[in-house]
């Protein structure tokens, strides 16, 4: 998606040491939370569902759909803990978002090819005991509702066995400074969300099972059924390329999230 490489400096080479490193303290996490949260309110009707289904200790997988810019930033102030997210390389051009990226624990991934580096990266997180944040459809939906997901959301959940937490994000298109993607194309219409402002939502945490009836599943696979249970939490209009799919496929193992 973009011929610019990040320097090396920004993707080092395993082993990774502590990768809290350099993020922001729990205390200015907390004060910034707050006043994010005030300013989300006053200014887009922000709300907050289902937090209690996000484990409060321990690695996890958040995936999510995506719709506008500011997303990353609203789903990661709905939580009361960090999440390293899965990073545009290209934000990683600008100083001001490299430093957003990097101070919240975001780390660079090249979404034109398959990215190990990216993977083992997120892998070491999680063996860390920390959150991690994908998009598995790679970028913003040019048509509101979801895109076919890729396999690297999959491959991660399938080798790291983690819990899965999803997550969804409606009304957020309705937002300005989305950029010329936001924008709806012609004969197009304004999803409906079924709210007003703009809505997160945490669902019940699922596994990934390696086998389903009997058959090993691919990282293609996983990805697929792991779309299907954002899906499921989405209103009609946002299902998109799995709407056809949200009542023939089978539910995911459960994990009871601790309160």
């Amino acid at each position: 998606m973009s011929d610019w490489e990040v320097p090396a400096r920004f993707r080092p080479e395993p082993p990774f040491g502590d990768l809290n490193a350099g993020t922001m303290r729990p205390l200015t996490r907390r004060i910034l939370r707050r006043l994010l949260l005030t300013l989300f309110k006053l200014f887009a009707g922000f709300r907050i569902e289902g937090l209690t289904h996000v484990p409060a200790t321990g690695p996890f997988i958040l995936i999510s759909n995506h719709l506008h810019n500011f997303d990353p930033l609203m789903t990661q102030t709905s939580m009361t803990r960090n999440c390293h997210f899965f990073t545009k390389q290209e934000a990683f051009r600008v100083p001001v978002f490299r430093a957003i990226a990097r101070w919240s624990g975001g780390f660079p991934v090249d979404r034109g090819k398959p990215d190990r580096w990216a993977i083992r990266r997120a892998e070491a997180a999680l063996e860390q005991g920390i959150a991690v944040g994908i998009y598995p459809e790679g970028t913003r939906s040019t048509t509101l509702g979801l895109q076919k997901g890729f396999a690297g959301a999959g491959l991660l959940a399938l080798r790291s066995g983690v819990p899965i937490i999803p997550s969804t994000i409606t009304g957020s298109e309705r937002l300005p400074f989305n950029g010329k993607k936001g924008k709806l194309r012609a004969g197009m219409k304004q999803p409906d969300p079924g709210h007003e402002g703009v809505l997160v939502r945490f669902g019940e945490p699922f596994f990934v099972p390696r086998e389903l009836d009997g058959k090993r599943l691919s990282a293609d696979e996983a990805t697929d059924l792991m779309m299907i249970e954002l899906a499921r939490m989405l209103p009609a209009d946002y299902r998109g390329v799995y709407a056809d799919r949200v009542d023939s496929a089978p539910s995911l193992p459960r994990l009871q999230a601790p309160s």
